[in-house]
């Protein structure tokens, strides 16, 4: 990548979003020529309407799933929202005793704010993690003991770590209590494992680019509801989906038309439906060369960083259940905003966590329920890998850390 003086950049945030693929721009504008709208039962209206069917039998064909699961939403929060808080409320209704929610202590702002939201209605558990970020059996077991949580959440794929959950286990400890399993794979869609293939949906599928330690397989029976969104694995911002098995009951967060089950009425985007599905076609069908190659870029990068300050600190250990497209790494001293300058001076983009919080960089509530301190956690970069990664970006990093962070220490130094 260039930056507007032409220079070379190493674009290394692809968890905050990845570069926009050719094929899903130009799917976008094919669509956007299509006129009518898709509810409308005219000739214009059905020709959209065929443009938009294909996109969606492109999507759950690739998803592994039928057409009738698919949610299209705006993007991975709103998803996350339909799925907490309009489920939540669904079971509520549908059994006044379920009068909680449980989530990872670690997941998405918009998993966590939205299920604390739902006080005093329904309860929101927070789900504890040993020091990788990792869920505790036990205390996923204590929030469950009652009878009282209708939904239990937690990500595939840290959106800062890179830590990987195992929904089957968590699926054979939530089953027994009769509550439903959702799961943010936002992070994990092309980067954490490969949504699995054709209509046997009893087979482990495996979501992106697998782990690098044990690979956590799971099939539809373990899950409910998934997040998924576009614009991280190259399609535009705007789009993403909630896939939700058709016995998930649903309380009113909107109301409108009536599209989509009635749980997100609203005239349906053909243009971006249609994006989603070209980038969702690339991101699978080369998935088993971007294992490796991801992989191969990711630990060089932890190799470097390694050569040059052996006190780094990886926040995940080598054997953790991780993503390969995210490396999360303590540097102790320096300061994590100046750190963060000197290397946009310098030509590289990343990120000291997760970019969805206002656009302020602020204390880690992921690194806070791993156990991190604060002052540890001050020095930390998240370096995100995707479809477009080379060695290259990674030659630029290792070029430019050592200066960068012997003056974000100095930095440090002085702040205290």
């Amino acid at each position: 990548m260039v930056n507007s003086v032409g220079a070379a950049r190493a674009y290394l945030d692809h968890a905050a979003t990845t570069v926009l693929r050719p094929a899903a721009r130009e799917a976008l504008l094919e669509a956007s020529a299509t006129p009518g709208n898709p509810s409308s039962t005219h000739a214009t209206g059905r020709r959209a309407r065929a443009v938009l069917d294909d996109a969606l039998e492109s999507i759950s064909e690739q998803l592994g799933v039928p057409r009738s699961w698919l949610i299209m939403t705006s993007g991975g929060t709103e998803a996350d929202n339909l799925a907490i808080r309009g489920a939540a409320t669904g079971i509520l209704a549908a059994d006044p005793s379920r009068t909680a929610v449980a989530v990872a202590a670690t997941d998405h702002p918009a998993v966590v704010a939205t299920a604390r939201s739902l006080a005093p209605a329904l309860e929101a558990r927070m789900l504890p993690v040993d020091g990788q970020g990792m869920l505790r059996s036990e205390g996923v077991e204590a929030a469950l003991a009652d009878g009282a949580v209708g939904l239990l959440s937690a990500a595939l794929v840290n959106n800062e770590t890179g830590a990987m959950q195992d929904p089957a286990a968590l699926a054979a400890q939530a089953r027994p209590h009769g509550t439903i399993v959702h799961t943010d794979a936002v992070q994990a869609l092309g980067h954490g494992a490969a949504l699995g293939h054709g209509a046997d949906l009893g087979h482990g599928a495996a979501l992106g680019h697998g782990s690098a330690g044990a690979f956590p397989f799971w099939s539809w029976d373990d899950l409910d509801l998934m997040t998924l969104s576009g614009h991280k694995i190259g399609a535009p911002v705007g789009v993403g989906a909630l896939v939700a098995k058709p016995d998930v009951p649903f309380g009113p967060v909107s109301t409108g038309g009536g599209q989509q089950r009635e749980v997100r009425s609203g005239t349906l985007d053909l243009a971006l439906a249609a994006a989603f599905a070209a980038a969702l076609r690339e991101t699978l069908s080369d998935r088993d060369q971007e294992i490796r190659r991801l992989r191969a870029l990711a630990e060089r990068l932890r190799r470097g960083i390694h050569e040059i300050d052996p006190t780094a600190r990886f926040t995940l250990a080598e054997d953790t259940p991780r993503s390969a497209h995210i490396v999360h790494v303590v540097f102790p001293g320096a300061h994590s905003d100046s750190l963060l300058f000197l290397l946009d001076e310098r030509g590289i983009d990343a990120s000291a966590g997760s970019a969805c919080s206002a656009g302020v960089t602020q204390a880690s509530p992921v690194l806070a329920a791993m156990g991190i301190d604060d002052a540890t956690a001050r020095g930390a970069l998240r370096l995100s890998l995707g479809w477009t990664s080379t060695d290259h970006d990674v030659d630029l990093l290792l070029r430019a850390l050592p200066d960068t962070l012997e003056k974000a220490r100095a930095v440090g130094a002085l702040l205290g």
